[in-house]
C-alpha cells in the first residue's frame, strides 16, 4: 500500500485536471485576479520594501519572472517570495483551509510558469494541484493549527505549492516525492508574528521554498519517501497531541474539495476573524442610524481560535490594528467602513478612535464551524446605547464575500479596480479581462504586454 507522501506525489505528477469544470475554473480565476489585485495594492508596503531590498543584495544574473507586475525580472524564487510578501502584505487576500490559499499559490504558479512559460490553462491545473494537497493535509488534524502555533498559510501552503510547482516541472513521481518531503522540512510559520511583517513574509516564503524544493528535487536532492506519514515527520511534528491522521489518502482526485469550500474573498482589509463583527456593527449602524456619541459598549462574540488571532487590544500602528477586534468595531463606527484608508498609523490613533476602542468587549464561545473550523458557528453583535437600547445583530453565520455569500462579478472587479487604482504604469481594465479568461492565454507572460508595463 503507497502511504500519504506517495499518494500525493502520484497526484502532483498526474492529477485529474482534464475533467475540470467550468466552475472550478471560474473558482480558480477569482483566486488569481483577487490575488493579484492585493498583491499590487501591497507593492509599497514596507515588508516588500525591505524584501526587496534583500533580494537585490544577494540577487543573481537570472531573470525569469516579473516582479510585482512591473517590469523588473528576477529568478523565479525571488520573485515569489516578493510577490507573495505583497500578495498578503495587506491581509486583504482571500481565505480558506484555516490559511490564504491563493495567496501561496498564484505568486509561485505565476513566477514559475513565467519561467517555463506555461499557459493559462495550465496555471489553472497546477492551481487545482495546489488547492486540493493543502485541503488534504489541512482536513488531518481535528485541532486548531493556530491555538497550537501555526500559521496554516506557511506550514500547508509551501506543501501545497510545492504539488502546484511539481506539476508544472511535470516532475516523475519519485521526483515528486523528493519535492514534498523537502518542502515538507522547509514549512513553518508562526501565530505569534501575526500583527507584523513577518506575517506576509510567511506567505512569500512559503511560495519561494515550494520552488526550491521542486528546482532541487529536479536537480536529483533525494528526501524521505514518507516524510509526511512517518512518526517523526511532518503531521506528527504538526500535531503535539498526535491527533492527526497519517493514514494513507483516499479520496484524493476522486472528490474535488475547492467545490466544498471554495474561496472566500475579503471585504476588509483585516485578519478574517474580524469580518462577521464588522459586518454586523455596519449593519446594526446603518439600520438605526447610530452616531459614535450614542454608544456606550459593544459586545462582541466570537470563537477561541479568533481571538487568539485578535491579540492587539490597543494597537498603535496600522499593522497592528489588522489583528484588533476593538479597531475594527471602532473603525466601523467611527468611519462607517473599514477599508486601507483607516488602516494607517494616524487613524489608529486618533483620539476618538481609541476612545471607541475602550467601549468594546470581547467574548468567546466554544462552537465550531463545520465549512470553517477555525471559526465559531456564529459571531454576534450587541451595541448598547447611552438611552439603555440594546440592539443585537442576531447571529451572524458568514461574512459577506465568505464562500457561502460570495461577492458578484461587479463586486469583485470593483475590488480589482480599487486595489490597482494607484498602479499607474497598469492598464487595470486589460488586465482584469485577460485574468477573467485566464485558460484562453497563450503564456502566463503575455499577461502584462510590454505596452502595459513600466520601468521599476
Amino acid at each position: 500500500m503507497p502511504g500519504l507522501t506517495e499518494t500525493l506525489s502520484r497526484f502532483a505528477a498526474h492529477p485529474p485536471v482534464e475533467s475540470m469544470t467550468e466552475e472550478v475554473r471560474s473558482l480558480i480565476r477569482t483566486g488569481f485576479i483577487d490575488t493579484i489585485a492585493t498583491m499590487i495594492a501591497g507593492r509599497d508596503a514596507d515588508v516588500v520594501k525591505i524584501v526587496r531590498s534583500f533580494v537585490q543584495q544577494r540577487r543573481s544574473t537570472a531573470t525569469e519572472a516579473r516582479i510585482l507586475f512591473l517590469d523588473e525580472l528576477t529568478a523565479s524564487n525571488d520573485a515569489a517570495l516578493i510577490n507573495g510578501s505583497a500578495a498578503h502584505a495587506l491581509d486583504y487576500d482571500d481565505v480558506a483551509l484555516g490559511g490564504h490559499p491563493s495567496t501561496v499559490l498564484v505568486p509561485a504558479i505565476l513566477a514559475e510558469g513565467e519561467r517555463l512559460d506555461v499557459s493559462g490553462a495550465q496555471a489553472l491545473n497546477a492551481y487545482l494541484v495546489g488547492y486540493e494537497t493543502w485541503a488534504e493535509l489541512f482536513t488531518r488534524d481535528p485541532d486548531a493549527y493556530h491555538l497550537k502555533g501555526w500559521h496554516p498559510t506557511a506550514v500547508l501552503g509551501t506543501v501545497g505549492a510545492a504539488c502546484a510547482i511539481a506539476y508544472l516541472n511535470k516532475l516523475s513521481v519519485e521526483q515528486c516525492n523528493n519535492a514534498i518531503a523537502l518542502a515538507a522540512s522547509m514549512a513553518s510559520g508562526l501565530v505569534a508574528n501575526f500583527g507584523t511583517m513577518a506575517k506576509p513574509l510567511h506567505a512569500g516564503r512559503a511560495a519561494s521554498c515550494a520552488i526550491d524544493a521542486v528546482r532541487l528535487a529536479a536537480a536529483g536532492l533525494t528526501a524521505a519517501h514518507d516524510a509526511l506519514e512517518h512518526h517523526a515527520g511532518y503531521l506528527a511534528a504538526l500535531s503535539p497531541k498526535g491527533a492527526a491522521n497519517r493514514e494513507d489518502a483516499t479520496d484524493l482526485g476522486n472528490r474535488l474539495r475547492i467545490l466544498e469550500t471554495g474561496l472566500s474573498i475579503k471585504k476588509y482589509p483585516m485578519c478574517y476573524s474580524t469580518h462577521r463583527v464588522i459586518d454586523g456593527v455596519l449593519d446594526l449602524a446603518d439600520a438605526h442610524a447610530i452616531q459614535p456619541s450614542h454608544v456606550a459598549a459593544v459586545h462582541a462574540t466570537i470563537g477561541i481560535s479568533q481571538a487568539s488571532m485578535l491579540r492587539n487590544h490597543a494597537p498603535v500602528t496600522g499593522l497592528e490594528a489588522k489583528f484588533s477586534l476593538e479597531f475594527a468595531v471602532a473603525a466601523a463606527l467611527d468611519a462607517g467602513k473599514v477599508g486601507l484608508a483607516e488602516l494607517t498609523d494616524e487613524y489608529v490613533n486618533r483620539p476618538e478612535v481609541r476612545d471607541l476602542m475602550k467601549r468594546v468587549h470581547i467574548d468567546t464561545i466554544d462552537s465550531h464551524c463545520p465549512i470553517e473550523p477555525v471559526f465559531a458557528l456564529n459571531d454576534h453583535v450587541t451595541i448598547e446605547l447611552r438611552d439603555g437600547r440594546r440592539l443585537s445583530s442576531g447571529d451572524i453565520r458568514f461574512a459577506r464575500g465568505n464562500a457561502m455569500l460570495p461577492l458578484d462579478m461587479r463586486e469583485l472587479q470593483s475590488k480589482f479596480m480599487d486595489c490597482c487604482a494607484s498602479a499607474s504604469d497598469l492598464d487595470a481594465a486589460a488586465l482584469y479581462d485577460r485574468l477573467s479568461a485566464l485558460e484562453t492565454v497563450q503564456s502566463v507572460r503575455s499577461l502584462i504586454p510590454a505596452r502595459d508595463a513600466a520601468t521599476a
